[in-house]
């Protein structure tokens, strides 16, 4: 599904944090960015270095890799959602998969992710779930065992008519898969805010 033609999203007074340990892949994501009218960028080869950078920076947005050694996405979000300036604990952020098994898409959920979207993307998907992001409504919440966006009211879902992406995306880096991975419909069906029974 495509944003619709009358939708506008005024990005160029934004600044994303871009985190990926590939080079190669960063400079594609800082592209892309570019051409959705971000020039505030902060690029970031590790989850170190993107601590460092939130203890004194402004930022609006993050995106993530899941990825990276030493610390990676998951630890990082739980990092930022818990221990990281008060005035960071909830941006949104956005992570990113080279292999969206059923696992990694719950894991990412129950980090504290807003979206995650599989690998490799359009710009028009990333540009669709941070539309998405954006008009997310969602209070965020707190507990002993889960920081990030309440999962628990239906009070929008994902986008409708996304088309689903391959099923057999892999990562060359990350070794023989052992889940196949998701498509991106049924990673937002993951992600899509349920009615909890209390």
């Amino acid at each position: 599904m495509s944003l619709h033609p009358d939708v506008r999203m005024n990005l160029a007074r934004s600044t994303v944090l871009l985190i990926d340990d590939n080079e190669q892949a960063l400079e594609v994501l800082s592209s892309i960015f570019r051409g959705f009218g971000v020039h505030r960028q902060v690029k970031c080869r590790s989850a170190a270095e993107a601590q460092s950078i939130l203890s004194h920076r402004e930022i609006d947005l993050i995106i993530c890799d899941t990825a990276m050694p030493d610390m990676d996405g998951y630890d990082f979000v739980r990092w930022l959602r818990r221990d990281a300036p008060a005035e960071a604990n909830f941006l949104p952020i956005i992570m990113l998969t080279g292999h969206a098994a059923r696992s990694t898409v719950e894991s990412s959920r129950d980090c504290g992710a807003n979206f995650i979207v599989s690998k490799p993307f359009t710009p028009e998907v990333l540009l669709q779930r941070i539309y998405w992001v954006a008009k997310d409504e969602r209070a965020m919440v707190r507990s002993d065992s889960y920081v990030g966006p309440d999962r628990r009211f239906r009070n929008m879902g994902p986008p409708l008519g996304v088309k689903g992406r391959r099923k057999d995306d892999l990562s060359a880096h990350i070794g023989a898969a052992k889940d196949p991975n998701m498509d991106q419909d049924e990673i937002d069906m993951l992600l899509k805010p349920q009615r909890a029974a209390l």
